[in-house]
């Protein structure tokens, strides 16, 4: 950007968090942040505006998304030199949460301006607080890997983890995603399915990943959905897994339509185990289907 004056001290970046699905959930705060920035930078613009008219605020807004977001951090680090305040507003929830924003932060700090949360509603404590699954300590880990095999990869790293997991999951992958957290942390393991968290039709269903994942095989859940699922117990917390857990792993993995060869490499690599007891057992598995 050109004929920006260069302020003696940078402005202010805010991190605008929003409603998750009730709009009164929306903090005084944040509106107040809202009403007074320079800049709102929004995921979604359409959706921005509507709730800035609802309350009446009148403000510079631009889109801020994965694709664009390079471009626009350095628009708000521009600004910032001004002296200008910046607000980052996701769709819903908090921006930089499995949503755009963590670029524009990192501008904002490479200028040494002021980084201020605005915090609100979260879908990742919304849904664990409601899950009944422990909260002393979780692990957030955004969305799983689309591909079945970097996927795959992810579940065998933190089958040994004594936290409770947290994940976003798209609804129409939600019975692949069950099924493979069952064949990769055990198809005992608590879980509770999320979904719709402070609408009219919120919903927590909880049973353990094989009967969960049983119910949506032929039932798909309907808006946003978040899975929360229990730490790894006393005895599967040893990084090395048992042969009935990696023929659990194998059978996932062929039935990904992977061969012998590629499920012993993979299944190596991830656990450690040596590459010829694996490709012994999945032969084995193998002739047997």
């Amino acid at each position: 950007m050109t004929g920006l004056v260069k302020a003696s001290h940078p402005g202010t970046l805010y991190v605008v968090s929003s409603s998750i699905g009730n709009p009164h959930d929306i903090s005084p705060r944040a509106l107040e942040t809202l009403r007074s920035a320079d800049l709102v930078l929004a995921e979604d613009t359409r959706s921005a505006r509507k709730l800035l008219e609802e309350h009446g605020i009148d403000r510079r807004t631009e889109s801020c998304f994965d694709a664009n977001e390079p471009d626009r951090a350095e628009q708000a680090a521009a600004l910032l030199r001004t002296g200008a305040s910046v607000a980052v507003l996701s769709e819903a929830g908090t921006p930089t949460v499995s949503d755009p924003g963590y670029r524009v932060v990192r501008a904002a700090i490479a200028e040494g301006a002021r980084v201020v949360p605005i915090p609100g509603p979260s879908a990742v404590l919304a849904a664990l607080v409601g899950s009944g699954l422990p909260t002393d300590r979780f692990v957030f880990l955004g969305f799983p890997p689309r591909k079945a095999g970097a996927r795959q990869k992810l579940l065998g790293q933190i089958r040994p983890l004594a936290a409770t997991l947290v994940f976003f999951e798209s609804p129409h992958r939600v019975a692949v995603t069950l099924t493979d957290l069952g064949a990769f942390l055990g198809a005992g393991r608590p879980a509770c399915v999320a979904r719709e968290l402070t609408k009219t039709h919120e919903e927590f269903v909880r049973g353990t990943l094989a009967e969960l994942a049983r119910r949506y095989q032929n039932e798909r859940p309907l808006g946003e959905v978040t899975l929360v699922v229990g730490g790894a117990p006393e005895q599967d917390r040893d990084d090395s897994p048992s042969d009935d857990e990696l023929r659990s792993m194998a059978r996932a993995l062929l039935a990904q339509g992977l061969s012998t060869r590629d499920v012993a490499d993979t299944l190596a690599s991830d656990t450690g185990r040596l590459r010829r007891d694996i490709y012994r057992l999945v032969l084995d598995l193998h002739t047997r289907r």
